[in-house]
C-alpha cells in the first residue's frame, strides 16, 4: 500500500534571527539567494533574480553533489584521460554499454575544437539562449564556487572525490559544455565509438567481408533494443477533469534514469516572486526544474521514439577512400587532429593523437551501437539533429512559467528544443495533453521512401519493429537532394515542421510509456510521419498496463473505492507493481508446468526438474512485484528467458496482435509450446546454481547497498510490463540499481487553491555516503511511501525540519 507522509527525519533547529523564517512577502528581502531546506534535504530556493536564483541552485546542487558534478565536467572538458586514465569507463549517457576514458575525450574535444558550444552561445534566441537562461547560469557557477571555496577540495566529505585534483572551480562555459552533452546524449551513446575510431580502409584484402542489409539491420536493431532495455526509458499519464476525484486534473511523473553517475537527477523548488516558482526535479547541473510543476501546470518527459540522428551512406572512391561521391562529382572528406592529454603506467602525461574525419552531412562513424559499419566501398556519414541545440535550455525555463498546456504546446513549437522527449502535461483548467513536439530530422515519408538505402528501409520501416526502437534513417548520400531538407515553419535547419508532430489535448486521460504516440489515448490513435515512430503496431506490456490502470481507474473497476484518481489510488496503482506479462501468461505457465510428465524438462541434454516451480508459480496470485512477493524472481527469469531479445508479438499466442486491439492483444500463451517449456526449465535451472530458493521474496535479491545496508527494492524490468520499472545490477561488487524509477512526482490540481504534490527520489537526492541524505528516500522508497510536497510559504515555514541558508 502506497503511503503519503511528511515525515521530519532532521531534527536540526531553524536559525534564529529574520532568515530562520523564509522570505517575507514579495520582493523585499530577496537581495540574497535564500535556501530553506525542509524534510529529506528538499531545498527551497528562493531570489529577487534569475542570476541569485541560479547562485542559489548551484550552492545546493554542489552541497549534495559536488563529485558527480565535477566528474561531468571532467568529462565535456575532454580529460578524463589525464586524470583517471584511458581505460577506465565512461559514458555521455551512463549506458551500461559504456565508452572508455580515451574515446569519449577524443569525442568530446573534436566538439571543443570545432567550438560548437561557443558558436551557439553567440546566437540569438531561440537557437541561443535567453537572457535569463544565461542571467541564471552566471549565477549558478558563482553558487558552485562558492561552494567550493567554503568547503575546499582537501576537506570535501564525499570521499569519491576529496582531494582529488580534477575538482576545481568551473566556468559558465563548463555549464553550457554540460548542458549540450546531455542534449546530444540520443546520438553520442549509439556513435560515439564509431566516430572516433574510423579510419579509412587498408589493403582492399583487410577488408571485412561485407554483410548483406538484412542482416546489418537487424544486427542494428537488436542492439539498439538492448540498448534501449538497458539505460532511460519513462511512464508519464496526465488525467484530466472526467478522470479526476475531487479535483480538475493529475499528473504521474515517473521517469526510469540511472541511479549512478550525471544523469541522476535531484529536486529543487525555484521562486522568484512574480517571474517563477516552479517545483520538481532536474538531471544535475541544469538549473532549472525539467520535470515538475507550477502553480497551474505540471508536467514531465518520457524517452520518445525518434531517433535523434540519422546516416547517410556515401560512395567512396576505391583508390582514395577518403573522397566521395555527391551528385556525380567526388568531393574531399575534412580531417582533423584530435589531441588529448592521457595518463599513462608510470603517472606520466602523454598525448593521443586520431585523425577523424568528416563530409558534408557529418562526421564518420564505422559502428552504430556496436554494430561494424565497414569503411569499404561505402561509409556512413552522421547527422545529430541536436549537435547545434542548446534551444533545449529555453525549452524548460518557458515551461516554468506556462499556464496552461497551450501555453506549453506554444513553448515546444517555438523552441523546438526538445531533445529525445516527448511531454505530457496537465493544467488547472481540467486539460490533459501528450505532445511528441521535439527536435525531428526532416524526414517526411516522401522523403524518405525517395532516398532510403535498402538497409535503411529495413531499419525505418516496420518490417523489423520491436517496443520502444525507434525508426533509424540511412539515407543516399550520393545525392545532395537526400540531405534533411530546411523547413520555413521550423525553428532551425533539417528539423521537421513542429505543426507535423503529434498531440493531443482530452478530458480524460493521455500517457506514454515509451511507444510512439499512437496510442497516446486509444479513443482517438494519432497520425504522424514515420520518423517519429510506428502505428498500427503492437504495444509494450508497460504501455498496455499503464492505459488499462488508467481506464480502469476512471471507470471504477480496478478494485479499489469509487472512481477517477485521487492521489491515493495513483499511488496505490504505481506501486502495487503489477505485471501485465503475468496477467497475460502466468496461467498457461501453472498448466504447462502442471502437465508435465513426471515434472521434467528436458534443457540441453539434462533433466531439469521444475515440480517445485509449480506450486510456487501458482500461488503467486497477485502477479506483483512486492518486496515481499515469493514467485516474482522465478516469473521475471523465465520471462526475460522467453523472450530472448523478441518483440512480444513473437511469442507463442493463440490471439495474434490485432491493430483494432492493440490494448488487449497479442494474449492466450500457448501452453503447449516448446518455447515455453524451455524459458521455464532453464529459469528453475538458473536460480539453482546461483543459490537462489525458488519461492524467495523479491527483498531477498532485489536491494541496493548503502553504507553497508541492504535496503530492498520493489519493481521490476520493463518487459514484464511493470511501471515501476526497476532494473537491478552490481555497483562496485555490491547489490544496486542500474537504472529505473528515479523522480517520482504526482500533482493534484483544484479549482482555487495550492496544487497538491507527492513525490520521493528513489535513490536519495545525494550520492555523498556521508551526507543524511544519502539513503533516507530510498528507504522511503522501499517501503512504498511518498513525501508531502511543501509548496506554499505557510508550508515550508511550518515543516519542522526547516533550516535556512542565506548567500548574503
Amino acid at each position: 500500500m502506497a503511503v503519503m507522509v511528511a515525515v521530519a527525519v532532521m531534527s536540526t533547529p531553524a536559525a534564529t534571527g529574520s532568515a530562520a523564517t523564509g522570505p517575507p512577502e514579495g520582493e523585499q528581502g530577496l537581495a540574497q539567494p535564500t535556501i530553506r531546506y525542509t524534510e529529506y534535504g528538499i531545498p527551497h530556493i528562493t531570489a529577487s533574480d534569475w542570476e541569485g536564483l541560479g547562485t542559489g541552485y548551484g550552492y545546493a546542487a554542489a552541497k549534495d553533489n559536488i563529485c558527480t558534478l565535477a566528474d561531468t565536467y571532467l568529462m565535456v572538458n575532454a580529460q578524463r584521460s589525464r586524470y583517471l586514465g584511458p581505460d577506465g569507463r565512461a559514458s555521455p549517457g551512463q549506458n551500461q554499454n559504456s565508452t572508455t576514458n580515451l574515446n569519449s575525450d577524443l569525442y568530446f574535444q573534436r566538439i571543443k575544437d570545432d567550438r560548437v558550444v561557443e558558436r551557439l552561445l553567440g546566437r540569438p534566441a531561440p537557437n541561443g539562449p535567453e537572457p535569463e537562461v544565461k542571467e541564471a547560469i552566471r549565477g549558478y557557477v558563482q553558487g558552485y564556487n562558492r561552494y567550493l571555496a567554503e568547503t575546499g577540495v582537501d576537506t570535501i566529505s564525499d570521499p569519491a572525490c576529496r582531494g582529488a585534483a580534477w575538482v576545481r572551480p568551473i566556468t559558465e562555459l563548463d555549464v553550457y559544455r554540460h548542458a549540450h552533452a546531455q542534449i546530444i546524449m540520443g546520438s553520442a551513446d549509439a556513435l560515439l565509438d564509431g566516430q572516433v575510431n574510423a579510419a579509412p580502409p587498408g589493403a582492399p584484402a583487410a577488408a571485412p567481408p561485407a554483410s548483406s542489409p538484412a542482416k546489418t539491420a537487424k544486427k542494428i536493431r537488436d542492439a539498439m533494443a538492448v540498448s534501449r532495455q538497458q539505460s532511460m526509458g519513462s511512464n508519464a499519464l496526465a488525467v484530466g477533469s472526467q478522470g479526476v476525484s475531487g479535483g480538475t486534473s493529475m499528473l504521474l511523473a515517473n521517469p526510469h534514469f540511472p541511479w549512478q553517475g550525471k544523469n541522476r537527477m535531484w529536486q529543487s523548488q525555484l521562486t522568484i516572486p512574480g517571474k517563477v516558482n516552479a517545483s520538481g526535479a532536474g538531471l544535475l547541473g541544469f538549473p532549472a526544474v525539467n520535470i515538475g510543476h507550477n502553480n497551474d501546470v505540471a508536467w514531465s518527459h518520457t524517452i520518445a521514439t525518434v531517433a535523434p540522428f540519422g546516416l547517410f551512406d556515401v560512395q567512396v572512391d576505391p583508390l582514395n577512400p577518403t573522397r566521395y561521391l555527391v551528385d556525380g562529382t567526388w568531393q574531399q572528406m575534412t580531417s582533423q587532429q584530435v589531441g588529448v592529454d592521457v595518463r599513462k603506467a608510470d603517472g606520466s602525461i602523454g598525448k593521443v593523437t586520431r585523425t577523424l574525419w568528416s563530409t558534408r552531412y557529418g562526421p564518420i562513424t564505422t559502428a552504430m551501437q556496436g554494430v561494424p559499419l565497414p569503411w569499404v566501398v561505402s561509409a556512413h556519414a552522421v547527422r545529430d539533429v541536436n549537435m547545434h541545440n542548446l534551444r533545449a535550455l529555453n525549452t524548460w525555463f518557458r515551461l516554468e512559467q506556462a499556464k496552461d498546456v497551450h501555453d506549453v504546446v506554444n513553448t515546444l513549437e517555438t523552441t523546438q528544443g526538445v531533445p529525445f522527449f516527448n511531454t505530457v502535461a496537465s493544467d488547472r483548467k481540467g486539460n490533459a495533453l501528450y505532445a511528441d513536439i521535439q527536435a525531428t530530422p526532416n524526414i517526411t515519408d516522401e522523403h524518405a521512401q525517395s532516398c532510403l538505402t535498402h538497409t535503411g528501409q529495413l531499419l525505418f520501416n516496420q518490417g523489423l519493429r520491436l517496443p520502444n526502437v525507434p525508426p533509424i534513417s540511412i539515407l543516399d548520400g550520393k545525392r545532395s537532394e537526400c540531405d534533411w531538407p530546411d523547413d520555413p515553419n521550423a525553428v532551425a535547419p533539417g528539423l521537421l515542421d513542429p505543426h507535423k508532430q503529434p498531440r493531443l489535448i482530452r478530458s480524460d486521460f493521455v500517457g506514454n510509456a515509451n511507444d510512439s504516440a499512437w496510442l497516446a489515448n486509444p479513443e482517438q490513435p494519432l497520425a504522424f510521419p514515420r520518423v517519429m515512430g510506428d502505428t498500427a503496431a503492437p504495444r509494450s506490456l508497460r504501455t498496455q498496463e499503464l492505459i488499462l490502470t488508467a481506464q480502469k481507474r476512471i471507470n471504477g473497476t480496478d478494485g479499489l473505492p469509487g472512481r477517477g484518481f485521487t492521489p491515493e489510488t495513483m499511488g496505490k496503482l504505481l506501486f502495487a507493481d503489477n505485471s501485465r506479462a503475468a496477467d497475460l501468461a502466468l496461467n498457461a505457465t501453472v498448466t504447462m508446468c502442471q502437465s508435465l510428465p513426471f515434472g521434467v524438462i528436458l534443457v540441453d541434454g539434462n533433466l531439469v526438474n521444475v515440480s517445485e516451480a509449480c506450486p510456487i508459480l501458482a500461488a503467486w496470485k497477485d502477479h506483483d512485484y512486492t518486496t515481499d512477493s515469493r514467485g516474482s524472481w522465478l516469473f521475471a527469469n523465465y520471462w526475460s528467458l522467453l523472450l530472448d531479445g523478441r518483440g512480444i508479438e513473437k511469442l507463442p499466442w493463440r490471439v495474434p496482435f490485432d491493430p483494432k486491439d492493440p490494448v488487449h492483444t497479442p494474449n492466450s500463451l500457448d501452453s503447449g509450446s516448446s518455447s515455453v517449456r524451455d524459458a521455464l526449465g532453464r529459469a528453475v535451472l538458473a536460480l539453482r546454481k546461483a543459490g537462489i530458493p525458488l519461492n524467495a521474496p523479491l527483498s531477498d535479491v532485489q536491494k541496493v547497498t548503502r553504507g553497508g545496508e541492504q535496503i530492498p527494492i520493489h519493481g521490476s524490468i520493463s518487459q514484464l510490463g511493470v511501471l515501476n520499472v526497476i532494473t537491478p545490477g552490481q555497483v562496485d561488487g555490491k547489490p544496486d540499481i542500474v537504472f529505473g524509477s528515479s523522480f517520482i512526482q504526482q500533482v493534484r490540481f483544484t479549482a482555487d487553491g495550492p496544487p497538491q504534490a507527492f513525490s520521493v527520489m528513489a535513490y536519495s537526492q545525494s550520492a555523498d555516503p556521508n551526507s543524511p541524505h544519502y539513503a533516507d528516500q530510498t528507504k522511503l522508497f522501499s517501503a512504498g511511501r511518498w513525501v508531502t510536497e511543501r509548496f506554499t510559504e505557510d508550508q515550508i515555514a511550518a515543516s519542522p525540519a526547516l533550516r535556512v541558508k542565506v548567500l548574503d
